[in-house]
C-alpha cells in the first residue's frame, strides 16, 4: 500500500529542488550527477569523437593526400616492422639519396610509439585514430591545470572554469584544422606540452623533464620551446625556496636549445637529411651565421622581416585577439616566442596562415596562459567587480573559440556532401582498385595514402620515375603540379614512350608501362642526389584562413 506525501494530498507546491520543471533545479541535479571524473570522461570522449569525425571525413572524401598522411603512414609502418621510417613518397619527390629516412627530415623518433596501432590495423586511418587520441588526452590535463590555477577561487567557479576549459580544448579550432589536414608528428606536442605545464604547476619536476625530453623527440624545434619554459620556471621560482624548480628551469633553458642544435646539426644529417634544408629565412641571411651577422649590423632587420607581409601581423592578431590578449599577462606565453618567431620570420608563405597544423602546437600554451590569468583574477579574495569581469572575459574567450570552431571544422561535419568524394576523387579510388598488389606506382597525391599499404608508391610529380603504373589526372591540378596542363603534358609524354592507357574516367587516367624505352627526363634519386624543396604556388600566402 502506497502513501502519499503531504504536498500531494494537500495540493501544496513542491519546493524548487524537488520541482522537475524548475530549470535551476535541473541544472543543479545534472551538475551533482556529473562528477568531475564523469565530466572529464565526457569531454575527453567529445574531443576524440569530434577529431576522429573530422579526420575520417577527410579520408572518405579523398581529401587527405600523400603529403602528408601517406608520408607518415609509410614511416610508422617502417617502425611497425622494426625498421627505419622510410617514405618513398617523401624521398623520391624531394630527391633525397638512398638511405634517407624521415628522421632525416624532422627528428621525430616519438612516432615509433604509434607502431602498435599498425599491429592492430595496418592502415593509414590508424594514424587518424592515434592523432584523435593524442588530442583527447589534453582534456584531463587542461582540467587539472585549471584546478591548479583556480585553487584560490570559489569551488563552484573553479568547477565551471574546468568544465569550460575542457570544452574549449575539446573543440579547439587549431585541433580541428590539424585533424582536417591529416596527420602530423606534432600531434604528440599537444598532450606533452600540457603535461609539462601541468606538472610544472604541481612542482613535479621529474615528469616535467620527461615531458620535455619527449617534446625534443617530437620535432627538433620544440627544444626551443622547452628552453623557453625553462626560462618561465626560473622567473617563477627566483624569489621562492623552490630550488628544484630553479634547477629544473636552468636545465631546460640550457638543455632544450642544446637538444635542438644537436638534432639539427648532427642527428638529422646522419639520417640522410640535408643541412640547411629547412632554412626559410633568406631575408635575414643565407644561413644562421649569416643571419646573426646581419642582425648585429642592423637589428631593425628583425622587425622589418617580421612585418614584411600582411598575413604576418594578421596571424598574431588572430592568435592573441581570439583569446582577448589574456596570454600576454602570463609568463607562460614566453613558450610561444620561438615557434612564432619561426613562422613570422619565415619567407615560406605556408607558415603565415592558420589553415595548417602549426597552430596545434601553440594552442596548449595560449589556452593555459589565458587560464592562468583568469585564475588569478578569480581568486576569492579579489574584489567582486574584478571577479565578475574575469568571469565575463572567460566566457568571451570560450565564446570566440567555440564560434570559430563552427566554420573552421564543425559545420562541415553536418554537410552530407562533405562526406562523399567529388567525381574526380571518386574516379581515383576506382582506378586505384585496378592496380595489383605489389606493383610499383606513380600516384596522384590524393590517392597515394590508399596505395601505401599494398604497393610501392611514389608521388607523380615533375620527374618521370619509370614505374609500372601511373595514376594521375589531366584536368584538375594536383600537388605538386602548378597547372593541370602540366599533368596533361605528362600523360602525353608517357603515352609516346612505352605507356598504354588502361583506364580513364572523369579526367583520371591510369597508365601501364608496356615498353622498355626510357622516358625523356626519367630519373631515380641516387647516392649523389641533391635534395630540393617545392616551389610554393603563387596563390598561397594571401588568405589567413586558406592553405
Amino acid at each position: 500500500m502506497t502513501t502519499e506525501t503531504t504536498e500531494t494530498r494537500t495540493g501544496a507546491t513542491p519546493t524548487a529542488d524537488a520541482a522537475p520543471a524548475a530549470p535551476g533545479g535541473r541544472a543543479r541535479r545534472l551538475e551533482a550527477a556529473l562528477t568531475p571524473r564523469r565530466r572529464t570522461l565526457l569531454l575527453t570522449a567529445l574531443c576524440f569523437a569530434t577529431m576522429l569525425a573530422v579526420g575520417m571525413q577527410g579520408w572518405v572524401s579523398v581529401g587527405l593526400g600523400g603529403f602528408d598522411l601517406g608520408i607518415f603512414d609509410q614511416g610508422v609502418r617502417g617502425y611497425a616492422h622494426f625498421g627505419l621510417p622510410v617514405s618513398t613518397l617523401k624521398s623520391f619527390h624531394h630527391e633525397f639519396p638512398p638511405g634517407f629516412s624521415l628522421l632525416g627530415d624532422h627528428f621525430s623518433p616519438v612516432l615509433a610509439l604509434l607502431a602498435p596501432l599498425y599491429w592492430i590495423w595496418d592502415d593509414p586511418r590508424s594514424l587518424i585514430i592515434g592523432q584523435s587520441l593524442l588530442f583527447a588526452l589534453g582534456v584531463p590535463l587542461i582540467r587539472r591545470i585549471t584546478a591548479h590555477c583556480f585553487a584560490a577561487a570559489e569551488p563552484r567557479t573553479a568547477r565551471r572554469a574546468a568544465d569550460l576549459a575542457g570544452l574549449v580544448h575539446a573543440l579547439g579550432w587549431p585541433l580541428l584544422v590539424a585533424a582536417r589536414v591529416g596527420f602530423h608528428e606534432v600531434a604528440f606536442a599537444v598532450p606533452l606540452i600540457l603535461l609539462m605545464l601541468e606538472r610544472g604547476l604541481a612542482r613535479r619536476y621529474g615528469t616535467v623533464v620527461l615531458a620535455a625530453l619527449l617534446l625534443c623527440c617530437t620535432k627538433e624545434d620544440l627544444g626551443l620551446m622547452v628552453g623557453a619554459y625553462g626560462l618561465v620556471l626560473l622567473l617563477r621560482t627566483r624569489r621562492t625556496q623552490d630550488r628544484a624548480g630553479r634547477f629544473t628551469g636552468l636545465g631546460l633553458l640550457i638543455g632544450g636549445p642544446l637538444a635542438a642544435a644537436v638534432a639539427i646539426k648532427w642527428l638529422i644529417p646522419a639520417m640522410g637529411g640535408e643541412p640547411g634544408y629547412y632554412w626559410n629565412y633568406t631575408a635575414l641571411g643565407t644561413d644562421g651565421g649569416d643571419a646573426l651577422r646581419h642582425l648585429l649590423h642592423n637589428p631593425f632587420l628583425l622587425v622589418q622581416t617580421a612585418f614584411d607581409q600582411p598575413l604576418k601581423p594578421l596571424l598574431l592578431l588572430w592568435l592573441f585577439g581570439s583569446v582577448l590578449l589574456l596570454p600576454l599577462r602570463s609568463a607562460t606565453v614566453l613558450c610561444l616566442v620561438p615557434l612564432l618567431a619561426e613562422r613570422i620570420l619565415s619567407s615560406n608563405p605556408n607558415h603565415w596562415s592558420v589553415a595548417r597544423h602549426y597552430d596545434s602546437m601553440l594552442w596548449p600554451v595560449l589556452l593555459v596562459s589565458a587560464v592562468e590569468v583568469l585564475g588569478r583574477l578569480s581568486a576569492a579574495d579579489r574584489p567582486e567587480p574584478l571577479v565578475r569581469r574575469a568571469r565575463l572575459m572567460g566566457l568571451g574567450v570560450a565564446g570566440i573559440a567555440l564560434v570559430a570552431a563552427v566554420p573552421i571544422g564543425l559545420a562541415q561535419l553536418a554537410v552530407p556532401s562533405s562526406w562523399a568524394p567529388r567525381a574526380s576523387e571518386a574516379a581515383l579510388v576506382r582506378a586505384a582498385a585496378l592496380i595489383p598488389d605489389g606493383a610499383s606506382v606513380e600516384a596522384d597525391n590524393q590517392i597515394a595514402p590508399r596505395l601505401t599499404a599494398r604497393t610501392d608508391v611514389v608521388l607523380v610529380d615533375g620527374t618521370p620515375r619509370g614505374r609500372e603504373y601511373v595514376l594521375t589526372r589531366s584536368d584538375k591540378r594536383s600537388f605538386p603540379f602548378k597547372t593541370d596542363k602540366e599533368q596533361a603534358a605528362r600523360i602525353e609524354l608517357l603515352l609516346a614512350h612505352g605507356y598504354r592507357q588502361v583506364w580513364a574516367e572523369d579526367g583520371v587516367v591510369l597508365l601501364h608501362r608496356e615498353g622498355s624505352e626510357p622516358v625523356p627526363g626519367e630519373h631515380v634519386p641516387g647516392p649523389g642526389s641533391k635534395p630540393v624543396q617545392d616551389e610554393v604556388p603563387s596563390d598561397v600566402g594571401h588568405d589567413l584562413f586558406r592553405g
